[in-house]
């Protein structure tokens, strides 16, 4: 142990208290290990001031809101990312935060997660190199990051009981590579895990991911933390390798853990390797946190308005209409040109700095805006008098500008998209203005993809995805020319949602979430199956063109050059794909392996070499249980898209480990990439064993929104209510983020979540009551709510006194 002599002057109470938070956003502390603040913060610092609560409802300090996650990956800029980290690591070491919760890497599995805006791609590579590069910057400053969520956590419903049926290889190599990426590159000084379960086990107890994955396979050594209420059996968590429990559960946490110690479910050096790893992450900060620097704020908007211009992503030009000359007369439409979709609604949510409007900042464009125009209600409701006024204005312009996109509702921590579509009352205005308009350019601001069968009724498109707090002055910026969109989208855009693989396994009543597509998500779907989307992984168009030529490549990356054949400055991003089209496994037609971004001015070239790492050829043997390779011929591919190969190279692959695992007969699905309708018998196959029973059960892991389910009349009436809520709010069109965590929320996260308040006892009479005997129920409930106020006032001037001596 690092930090054996403070450890050993520690009773095993005083080292269990401290594996568990003192509040909702700092840890316990004594005289020589500190109390340390974590603080959300994917895109911009959340501290808040006062009273601290989960969803951010409180309000909290000024900082940069930079563009989301989904945002910058469409930059496809390590470099970028880490410039941003490092603002993030500037600003949490100036508001006294140890720890930066972020950035979220999960997989884009299906486009309605809710939270699909805070994480980057539906590409474990890219999302790996980008959150490796975020992890960088912000540890630069002395402050520790905090990657999240471990692990297949891809949905918001019931995401806290949920359980991600998973087969292995799918697992390794679209679900954690990742973040092994992060972890062996950024080298972040904490992890988050997830809420659900894997494989059965809940993510934060799980001895194959904690254990034989993350510390012994990729050599982890750091902390781990709980997400917010995502402790199901703690002392388990301990043993498995889970070194914090957030956010304060109280002392009835503390006495769990010593009595685990002291029955033999763990052992004491457990809670040992746990607090060193605390002592750790706690120390590492200090001088960060005592000799930090004022974070220069203006440098920090600059930064977030050049991330944004970066990130945009230019999916449609007819007849080259963008860049709008200077003076071109425009009318501004739409809500968002006043109300800006900055960011996405949740623990993530910034209280920015400063926020720009379209609406403030067209002045200072060089555009002559003849006028602006609602033309919308947020809410979804149609307002012909809205319409009208819209439509009429830009018949005064020479092109009209309509800001349309997905609203905070439709993108919320705690809530899945119900559909792919935007809002009727917005394509109704489009409709209206397409009437009216010489041209119509839309900018777009969404956190996903969404289905756009009226795309055809505007001449361009910029896709804004979610800018932060400087994203207005950076669509001015792509509009007019003074920087060339060279985004490119980090997430396939579907046609419609019913093209999607994972169609009939997302979402749903059942507790099970079944990834029954394997590891084709995203475009390794749609090329595996032929199926057409809108717009490709890795699509984006520049005002300027590039040729690439000149391709040699071997086992250890490639090496081409790129020219701009256009008249405008620009950059592209090169993309590196590893196909073999002889493949004796059940593989995607090709994957993402390497990128690089060049900029180039008209008629530069200049030689681009990618690297091929170790997990180019790799992929995980089943019945060897270890990354093995097929050997053979290989196809190196370079495109500027995943659709848009330009140029291809035969290399020889020599081969490590055995045959092919499986049996194509056994498989058909699996080899066709027919995914979206598996059969229960031929997922098994890939899984390796049969799917658990799907049905409501009465425990702790029952959520709120689950209590219909029950045998007692409080539980009818409790889960009855809430789904009522529940609608109503969804009518109404308001994101209640705390009632949506409530809803999702088991029954055990009431004691993880109360500061004490309520032991896991009580939940356990409730549980009862809830099972039908009522009686006995209630007055268990009674008995071990005055029990636990009675051992924690004890505890409590226990644990005061040894800390004082």
């Amino acid at each position: 142990m690092k930090h054996e002599k403070i450890i050993r002057s520690m009773t095993l109470e005083q080292k269990c208290a401290m594996l568990s938070g003192a509040d909702t956003f700092r840890t316990r502390g004594t005289t020589d290990i500190p109390s340390i603040w974590l603080s959300d913060g994917p895109h911009g610092l959340r501290k808040q001031e006062g009273a601290s609560d989960h969803l951010g409802l409180h309000p909290s300090r000024k900082a940069t809101c930079f563009p989301t996650a989904t945002t910058i990956a469409n930059s496809w800029d390590e470099s970028l990312g880490e410039e941003i980290g490092r603002a993030l690591g500037a600003e949490a070491a100036e508001q006294q935060v140890a720890v930066v919760l972020g950035p979220g890497l999960n997989m884009k599995r299906n486009p309605l997660c809710g939270r699909n805006f805070e994480y980057f791609s539906e590409d474990p590579y890219l999302a790996g190199k980008l959150a490796a590069a975020y992890v960088r910057g912000i540890q630069e400053k002395g402050v520790s990051a905090c990657p999240k969520h471990f692990a297949v956590n891809n949905q918001e419903l019931r995401r806290m009981a949920t359980d991600s049926i998973v087969d292995e290889r799918t697992l390794r190599e679209i679900y954690l590579t990742g973040f092994e990426i992060a972890v062996k590159e950024g080298k972040p000084g904490c992890i988050m895990t997830s809420y659900n379960k894997v494989g059965g086990v809940y993510a934060n107890e799980n001895e194959h991911l904690l254990v034989d994955i993350l510390r012994r396979e990729w050599g982890y050594d750091k902390a781990v933390v709980t997400d917010w209420g995502g402790s199901n059996d703690h002392a388990l968590g301990v043993k498995c390798g889970s070194t914090l429990e957030m956010p304060a559960p109280g002392l009835d946490s503390v006495r769990e853990l010593m009595a685990a110690v002291q029955s033999g479910k763990i052992a004491e050096s457990d809670v040992d390797a746990r607090l060193d790893e605390l002592i750790t992450l706690v120390l590492d900060a200090q001088p960060a946190l005592q000799y930090g620097r004022p974070a220069d704020m203006d440098a920090h908007h600059a930064l977030a308005r050049r991330a944004a211009a970066e990130s945009i992503v230019l999916l449609k030009n007819e007849e080259g209409l963008l860049p709008l000359a200077e003076g071109t007369k425009v009318a501004l439409i739409g809500d968002f040109a006043f109300t800006p979709r900055y960011q996405g609604a949740g623990s993530s949510v910034v209280n920015a700095v400063q926020v720009e409007s379209l609406a403030e900042e067209i002045a200072g464009s060089g555009l002559d805006c003849v006028g602006m125009a609602k033309g919308y209600e947020r809410s979804g409701d149609r307002n012909p008098a809205l319409e009208k006024d819209a439509a009429e204005l830009a018949a005064h312009a020479d092109v009209a500008l309509l800001c349309l996109g997905l609203t905070e509702l439709d993108e919320s921590e705690g809530l899945d998209r119900p559909h792919m579509h935007l809002a009727e009352n917005q394509i109704s205005l489009l409709n209206a203005v397409r009437e009216k308009a010489k041209r119509v350019v839309v900018l777009f601001h969404a956190g996903s993809a969404v289905e756009m069968p009226w795309l055809d009724k505007c001449d361009a498109l910029l896709h804004a995805a979610l800018g932060g707090q400087a994203g207005a002055s950076a669509m001015l910026d792509a509009l007019t020319g003074k920087v060339n969109p060279s985004g490119k989208l980090a997430e396939t855009w579907p046609v419609r949602y019913e093209d999607t693989p994972s169609l009939h396994h997302f979402g749903g009543d059942g507790v099970n979430v079944e990834y029954r597509e394997g590891p084709f998500i995203g475009y390794r779907y749609y090329q595996k199956a032929g199926k057409p989307v809108r717009f490709p992984f890795g699509f984006g168009l520049s005002y300027t063109s590039f040729a690439y030529e000149g391709l040699t490549a071997d086992t250890s990356g490639a090496v081409l050059t790129v020219r701009n054949t256009g008249e405008r400055a620009g950059a592209e991003v090169v993309q590196l794909y590893v196909s073999k089209p002889d493949s004796k496994l059940p593989m995607p037609v090709q994957e993402l392996k390497g990128f690089a971004k060049v900029f180039l001015q008209p008629g530069e070239s200049r030689e681009v070499r990618i690297p091929l790492d170790d997990k180019a050829f790799r992929y995980w043997n089943i019945k060897t249980n270890r990354w093995e390779v097929e050997g053979g011929e290989y196809e190196i591919r370079i495109g500027a898209s995943s659709e848009d190969i330009r140029l291809t190279a035969k290399i020889a692959v020599e081969g490590i480990g055995m045959p092919a695992p499986y049996d194509a007969a056994e498989l058909p699905g699996y080899y066709s990439g027919d995914v979206q309708n598996i059969p229960q018998a031929e997922f098994e196959k890939l899984l390796g064993r049969p799917v658990p029973v799907d049905k409501p059960v009465i425990d702790r892991n029952m959520t709120l929104g689950q209590l219909h389910h029950t045998r007692a009349p409080i539980g009818w009436i409790i889960g009855g209510v809430m789904n009522l809520m529940l609608k109503h709010k969804m009518k109404k069109g308001t994101a209640d983020l705390n009632f949506l965590f409530v809803h999702n929320m088991p029954l055990r996260s009431i004691a993880r979540m109360t500061g004490g308040i309520i032991s896991m006892g009580v939940i356990d009479g409730l549980i009862m009551e809830l099972k039908g005997f009522w009686v006995i129920g209630l007055c268990r409930m009674g008995y071990e709510f005055v029990r636990n106020l009675l051992l924690n006032a004890k505890q409590r001037k226990r644990l005061d006194a040894k800390s004082a001596g």
